[in-house]
């Protein structure tokens, strides 16, 4: 589908935002209350503008760390449906945050929030990997988030080792 100039920023503005009001929106492209109202309904209706989200920084938050981990998937496509079939059958699942295709070694590339590293292991061996289709998988655990979707995460990271020299 083809977005016009404004449609196409309004729709940055608010991927940076989503807390922003009409109004704000509005005075920053300088336009009506009832065109920012228009152009923001027609994209969430053609599915432009999936949904809002809030982005939290769970290691902030005792007992909510959790376990995120990052799974390539080996994959043997279907005939007539590709990657798909596989890739609908993994997305299902309430652990998986993400699935995407991928170019390179490996077919699917899996993203898994769990509570523990034992209930990512009990996804990739139990529902994972018994998935037709599914030739094999490689796990890796995210350690510490920097930066995610645009956000950096603990700005303060100023060096506070004590300088040693010879």
């Amino acid at each position: 589908m083809k977005l016009t100039a404004t449609e196409i920023e309004i729709a940055e503005i608010l991927e940076k935002d989503a807390r922003l009001t009409n109004e704000d929106v509005a005075k920053m492209m300088d336009l009506s209350l009832e065109q920012t109202k228009e152009i923001i309904k027609k994209l969430e209706d053609q599915k432009v503008i999936v949904r809002y989200v809030t982005l939290v920084d769970w290691n902030k938050i005792d007992g909510h760390q959790g376990v995120t981990a990052m799974i390539d998937v080996k994959v043997t496509p279907k005939r007539d449906v590709g990657f798909q079939d596989v890739a609908q059958r993994i997305y299902r699942h309430s652990e998986v945050k993400s699935v995407y295709l991928m170019s390179g070694t490996y077919d699917l590339s899996v993203v898994v929030e769990g509570n523990s590293v034992n209930e990512v292991a009990h996804f990739v061996t139990q529902k994972l990997s018994t998935i037709d289709g599914v030739i094999s998988t490689t796990t890796h655990f995210v350690l510490k988030k920097y930066k995610h979707d645009g956000t950096i995460y603990d700005a303060d990271h100023s060096d506070k080792r004590i300088v040693v020299s010879p």
